[in-house]
């Protein structure tokens, strides 16, 4: 079993730069995937950002160049750096994790992006 917990949303400037955080209970050495999605209101869910246990890391091309995926292994935490926000970027982003062949969500953060 893994809990996940996601922070660092809230309401952000256009232009502006916001970190999140997904803290995982069990070590990060442990976890094959760990990945960032969003979803805004209406729309699909959407992979943002995948890292591998080995750091090869992903990007959906809507956020190449602004966002940073990071393996955090002393907090255990798995990062999303945020940057060149724009408002389209508003939505609730989850991080989901695979523990033992089993996908595992966190509840999610707001991240709202003001023109």
């Amino acid at each position: 079993q893994v809990q996940l917990v996601e922070s660092g949303g809230g309401l952000v400037q256009a232009g502006g730069s916001r970190r999140l955080s997904c803290q995982s209970s069990v070590s990060l050495f442990s976890l094959s995937a760990m990945n960032w999605y969003r979803q805004a209101p209406g729309k699909q869910r959407e992979l943002v950002a995948r890292v591998t246990t080995g750091g090869t890391t992903d990007y959906a091309d809507s956020v190449k160049g602004r966002f940073t995926i990071s393996r955090e292994n002393v907090k255990n935490s798995v990062d999303l750096q945020m940057s060149s926000l724009k408002p389209e970027d508003t939505a609730v982003y989850s991080c989901k994790v695979v523990f033992v062949g089993k996908s595992y969500w966190g509840e999610g953060t707001q991240v709202t992006v003001a023109s």
